[in-house]
């Protein structure tokens, strides 16, 4: 169905090719995972096949690619329209129209079908995403997965032969997750759909891939076969096999079921007792309050605290797979707080009252176009501590940072952050108290190279000239100044969002979906980077499906439905009692608390394998 005959790629003013050694062929009717680590050529393997890679992109296109025996350098993206549907990593560049339905009908509207055929298409597409609620809803007014539940539809609805997914997963809970893979399978199965998939969150979908295509390393030769002969070698893999390497099993586990069926000799090796319930939280050093008083800012830093999007950040740093140590961001971070390197860190959680809290809701709801969104919130945020906000797509997590940081007002209750209430104090002095990162990282991008993005920041927190640029060079080394922000990947323009928003140095820092674009070494390295400023005394609440996200980094758990608090409490005691949330190794290891691969093997006096 797919064949790739010697084909390499090359943008203009690349010194080496993006993809290059390329030759191989993905049958008709098979799921085929595309994994690797970040920056490797993912997406622009995936543009080949539908013509994007170079119609659109530009760059030069070496070899062929055929699809069901039509040439993509001789046939446009218009002209593979009916054998190729395409979703990309970013649903909001994918919509024509403003409402779900209509969004729905266009494709088909574009190839000619009769209306007949195009209203029972909708009608299936909206049940099998379970988008019928959604119908007659704006697009603008959805959360991130159900806009991504609505750019899979979209495709879905003119029967393609072949669909090109770029991370299908990111913005989704793991319910909704589990039932777009659950299409997938079927439309695979049933159909003959042949597949083609790139996706960085592995734990979900690799138990479904008839076959993983591994691109190793930029430019490197492209590794095809079955899951578990690629994730035998794969420098990225989820965590159940590094469960598996760990604890040597043959062959490697690719499911939660198959590590369980060969678990019992490690549970026997383990200590009988529970592991730890939740990270470590640390009080807010003696100097905190101090540091975050001082810095004025200008009313430009309004956008950069409101919206972002998130995208794939740290490839410098993440491409080497393996699990980061200690390394220069939070020594630069220490120094920038004034906070001594070395200091020994208390093991007991910070006290005070809620009124010291750096962030607190009481009663909160929200009310939006006739319907609760937010209900009876009462929220109190520690320093140093790290929350994890989760729960399905729509329950409220962007609608509950959005009130933090001011840009929503609240219909009843109230929230203060840093003794202030957000929607009625200055963008200016909010931003020395709470930044957010939103799942768009893009709103908050609007100059032209990265040097003047950080000229910028240092102008809106009023702070020393290059203090935005040290944060890049250690969050992002190897950036020239000159780069545009549009030529970032996802996880490099995150990056770069996350030390514009720290240049404020709030003592609450928000973010919205934060892993989204990102491999395994980068949210290794973006863990790191929180575990760093939340141990020199910030408080941190993210919003998140990402599961194994929470279990590394959050002291404490809150889950959301229907804009309503249902559990909130210690990491391992809320994920281990919930089969939507609890980690991979949980679920493994169950009854045990046993969270991470990290946690089994430091009982094991072993080293992580990388």
């Amino acid at each position: 169905m797919i064949r790739f005959d010697r084909v390499s790629v090359t943008y203009d003013g690349a010194p080496s090719p993006s993809v290059q050694g390329v030759d191989l062929e993905i049958p008709e009717g098979e799921l085929t995972l595309l994994v690797g680590p970040s920056g490797v050529g993912k997406s622009t393997l995936l543009g080949t096949v539908s013509g994007l890679v170079p119609h659109f992109t530009g760059g030069t296109l070496r070899g062929r690619v055929t699809v069901a025996g039509r040439d993509t350098r001789t046939h446009r993206p218009r002209e593979l329209a009916d054998v190729v549907g395409t979703v990309g990593q970013d649903p909001q560049a994918h919509f024509v129209t403003d409402v779900v339905e209509d969004e729905l009908a266009y494709g088909m509207e574009s190839l000619g079908l009769p209306p007949a055929v195009m209203r029972r298409r909708v009608e299936e597409t909206l049940d099998l995403l379970g988008l019928n609620e959604l119908r007659e809803r704006p697009i603008a007014t959805l959360s991130g997965g159900q806009q991504q539940r609505v750019a899979i539809g979209s495709v879905l609805t003119t029967h393609p032969k072949v669909l090109v997914l770029d991370e299908p997963t990111s913005a989704l809970d793991p319910a909704a997750a589990e039932e777009v893979l659950a299409v997938l399978q079927r439309l695979v199965h049933d159909l003959g759909t042949t597949v083609l998939m790139a996706e960085h969150r592995l734990e979900r979908v690799v138990q479904y891939a008839d076959r993983v295509l591994l691109l190793p390393a930029r430019g490197a030769a492209p590794v095809l076969g079955s899951p578990a002969d690629v994730m035998a070698v794969s420098p990225v893999h989820p965590p159940v096999v590094s469960l598996g390497r760990l604890a040597g099993w043959s062959p490697l586990p690719l499911s939660v079921r198959d590590a369980r069926r060969q678990a019992a000799p490690l549970l026997h090796r383990l200590p009988p007792t529970l592991a730890p319930a939740s990270p470590t939280l640390t009080p807010a050093p003696p100097a905190f309050e101090a540091r975050g008083s001082a810095i004025p800012a200008s009313p430009a830093f309004e956008a950069r605290g409101s919206a972002i999007p998130a995208s794939p950040a740290f490839e410098a740093r993440g491409s080497g797979g393996g699990a980061p140590g200690n390394g220069a961001a939070p020594g630069l971070l220490s120094r920038l707080l004034r906070r001594t390197p070395g200091t020994p860190e208390p093991a007991e959680p910070a006290t005070g009252t809620p009124e010291d809290a750096p962030a607190r809701t009481r009663n909160l709801g929200l009310r939006r176009a006739r319907a609760d969104v937010l209900r009876g919130i009462d929220l109190t945020v520690a320093p140093g501590e790290t929350i994890a906000l989760m729960g399905r797509n729509g329950a409220g997590k962007s609608t509950l940072l959005s009130t933090l940081v001011g840009t929503l007002a609240p219909t009843t209750g109230e929230v203060t952050v840093g003794g202030r209430t957000p929607h009625r104090t200055p963008p200016q002095e909010m931003v020395r108290h709470v930044g957010l990162v939103p799942q768009e990282p893009r709103d908050l991008l609007y100059a032209d190279t990265v040097a003047a993005e950080c000229a910028a920041a240092d102008a809106d927190a009023a702070a020393a000239p290059g203090s935005c640029r040290a944060l890049v060079s250690e969050l992002l080394p190897g950036v020239p100044d000159d780069t545009h922000p549009r030529d970032l990947s996802e996880g490099q323009r995150l990056a770069l969002a996350l030390a514009l928003v720290l240049t404020g140095r709030p003592a609450l820092l928000l973010l919205d979906e934060p892993t989204r674009g990102l491999d395994y070494a980068a949210k290794a390295r973006l863990v790191e980077i929180l575990r760093g400023l939340a141990a020199d005394g910030h408080s941190i609440v993210l919003a998140t499906h990402d599961v194994e996200l929470a279990a590394e980094l959050a002291h404490r758990v809150v889950i959301l439905a229907g804009g309503e608090v249902v559990a909130d409490g210690p990491t391992a005691e809320v994920v281990v009692s919930s089969p939507a949330f609890a980690p991979q190794v949980a679920k493994v290891l169950a009854p045990g608390r046993w969270l991470t691969v990290g946690q089994v093997a430091e009982a094991l006096g072993t080293e992580p394998p990388r």
